[in-house]
């Protein structure tokens, strides 16, 4: 999993590879799809059937939604399913060996859809999808692309900002960042008022720490210094960032050039210093703590506020884990004076350049992340990509109403948390370490200023 969960996975290394503003477009090019001539719309997958796909998939809840209905697939198609599923620390390794391979390995495997998509399509060692959403033989026009929002198809959307850019995968899973809140805490320290701004959050949270001498705190977040916080840090400064656009391959933290890093934006300093804030509510140990632990300590009742990956929602409602199930309250990140927004980060579904199946690999695709097929396998997972499957009894009966509501209001105003540069794998901790200053009570305007001030230093090498 990847919630950082599945998050661990940023800690592979890539080869350098050139920057998304001079990235070219593949030079390998991608074998065409059949015209509809030769699959025609009434045999559409059908025309495969015989051949055999390999799914490289990570050991993940999707890959145990997707396995019952599997037979399902090949019985309506006659395409045949070879699934081969790696535990997350092996599945990196497996996904470069398949996509870099000069003989094909894989026919559909788990996407990551952040740096490591961006650094195959640059590397023209993913298919782009695009021609065959756009085949009626292949796809049917009620696929409905759009149902997937469109914050979740950027990450996956090549060349970056391009007008003619195309699609290189299918969202299967998704994490937005949201609240969660313990019930019975701010009932008793609050008067069961949820705090609708974020710097009534903090307020809040620092009300509970002191007034609860200790029993419990006031917030809990990733504190460690690590890169695996940062999308979770970056959805809360999307937060202060407001609806101004945030375009990739820079996201917010460049304006439109590699040389321009503006970590001294005022929202920028706003978004790093309301995460440090609610860090300064949590337990004394908070620099140590990573979603592991923070997670636990959430579940076990002794902290009232927690941002961070939505996935986390239905595990609070189970009672064999979770202490806190039935006591839970999800709602948006709290507003700042520039709006209500998140970040995600998400996993998707794509084809190997090097597979010699695209058509029958793009059958599967489509069938597995139809909206007829997510709502059955994306139970396993709790962050169907689909904005419908929100609305379909057979994915939310099982889920929080109120985590729906929440997740829906989130996916309504997420944005990809990706960077697609090199040295932002330097620069990352840079902004962590920003975090930390403010955390420890450097003036914030100091702290985003000195982190300028070492960004550009890296991008000047």
């Amino acid at each position: 999993m990847k919630t950082k969960l599945f998050v661990a996975m940023n800690l592979i290394l890539i080869t350098a590879l050139a920057l998304a503003a001079c990235a070219q477009p593949p030079t390998q090019a991608p074998t065409a799809p059949p015209a509809a001539t030769e699959a025609p719309v009434e045999q559409g997958c059908k025309a495969y059937a015989g051949q055999e796909i390999i799914l490289l998939l990570n050991e993940h809840p999707w890959t145990v939604g997707v396995r019952p209905y599997v037979k399902d697939f090949e019985a309506e198609t006659g395409i045949k399913v070879n699934l081969q599923a790696f535990a997350e620390d092996l599945y990196f390794d497996k996904m470069y060996l398949a996509v870099r391979s000069d003989k094909p390995v894989a026919d559909v495997y788990f996407l990551p859809m952040d740096f490591h998509a961006f650094t195959q399509w640059s590397a023209g060692q993913v298919a782009p999808l695009t021609p065959y959403i756009e085949n009626p033989a292949l796809t049917p026009a009620d696929y409905d692309l759009a149902d997937f929002p469109e914050g979740f198809r950027m990450g996956a959307m090549f060349p970056p900002g391009d007008a003619n850019a195309q699609l290189y995968g299918i969202p299967i899973t998704f994490e937005a960042y949201i609240l969660f809140y313990n019930k019975d805490h701010v009932d008793k320290y609050l008067g069961g008022k949820v705090p609708e701004t974020f710097t009534e959050l903090v307020e809040a949270a620092n009300k509970i720490t002191q007034e609860s001498g200790g029993e419990v705190y006031g917030a809990v977040m990733r504190g460690i210094r690590s890169d695996t916080i940062i999308d979770t840090l970056t959805g809360v400064v999307f937060n202060s960032w407001g609806s101004d656009p945030s375009p990739l391959p820079y996201n917010i933290w460049f304006d439109g050039d590699w040389k321009k890093p503006r970590f001294t934006d005022p929202r920028i300093t706003e978004g790093l210093s309301n995460y440090a804030a609610l860090m300064k509510a949590g337990p004394p140990n908070i620099q140590s703590i990573d979603w592991p632990d923070a997670n636990q300590l959430f579940a076990q009742g002794k902290v009232a506020f927690f941002i961070d990956a939505s996935l986390f929602g239905p595990g609070y409602e189970t009672p064999e884990t979770s202490t806190v199930a039935g006591k839970v309250g999800y709602a948006p990140i709290p507003k700042t004076d520039r709006g209500q927004m998140t970040g995600h980060w998400m996993w998707g579904l794509g084809i190997p350049a090097n597979s010699e199946h695209k058509e029958a690999a793009w059958c599967f695709i489509r069938w597995a992340t139809s909206k007829e097929m997510e709502p059955k396998i994306g139970t396993a997972t709790g962050g169907a990509a689909r904005l419908s499957t929100w609305s379909n009894a057979t994915y939310t009966s099982s889920l929080n109403p109120g985590y729906v509501t929440a997740v829906q209001t989130a996916m309504a105003t997420s944005r990809p948390t990706a960077v697609f540069s090199e040295d932002w794998k330097e620069i990352v901790i840079m902004v962590v370490d920003a975090v930390q200053e403010i955390y420890g009570g450097k003036e914030p305007a100091q702290a985003t200023q000195d982190l300028q001030n070492k960004a550009l230093e890296v991008v000047s090498k």
